[in-house]
């Protein structure tokens, strides 16, 4: 029987392709983006099973808190676009199906001929307080420069938008 580690780890990896493919294979952009959320959010969750906790609290905050909900809400707030079906015409399948399977093929291949190297112990090391301090500390003056220059970026956007909405 299969380790609940290893279940996981299939279960969290089918919904991130599921996801995936539904972002790449939707004809409506709105769905698309949700299934972009789902992806995202797996991804987080493969991070986690890494032991990169940093890394997946990043990934959620920044991706799925910020940019996704940013695109959601611009696709949402432009009028009728959720209506249109819009896809890409320069898709040719009859090329890309062949070049996939090959890619396919030596992916496969390098999987299954490789030495893998494994550990009897599996260790566990957050590597939040290492990076807090980090933040704290040593960086603590580059950290809060790029916060104002985010913020300046942030306030030069909304002027510009003021002033191409009057």
């Amino acid at each position: 029987m299969p380790a609940l580690k290893d279940i996981t780890f299939l279960l969290l990896s089918g919904f991130t392709l599921i996801s995936a493919a539904g972002v790449t294979f939707s004809r409506k952009i709105v769905y698309s983006g949700f299934s972009l959320l789902g992806t995202l959010f797996g991804v987080a969750g493969l991070f986690v099973m890494l032991s990169s906790d940093f890394v997946a609290v990043t990934q959620v905050l920044i991706y799925v808190g910020g940019i996704l909900v940013l695109i959601l809400f611009a696709i949402m707030l432009t009028s009728k676009i959720g209506d249109m079906k819009l896809t890409n015409q320069s898709v040719n399948g009859k090329v890309a199906i062949p070049i996939m399977a090959g890619i396919a093929f030596f992916m496969i291949t390098q999987l299954t001929g490789s030495q893998w190297k494994t550990n009897d112990v599996e260790s566990y090391q957050s590597l939040l307080i290492p990076i807090g301090n980090a933040f704290l500390k040593e960086y603590l003056l580059p950290f809060e420069i790029i916060s104002i220059v985010l913020l300046g970026a942030l306030v030069g956007a909304m002027v510009i938008v003021k002033k191409e909405a009057k």
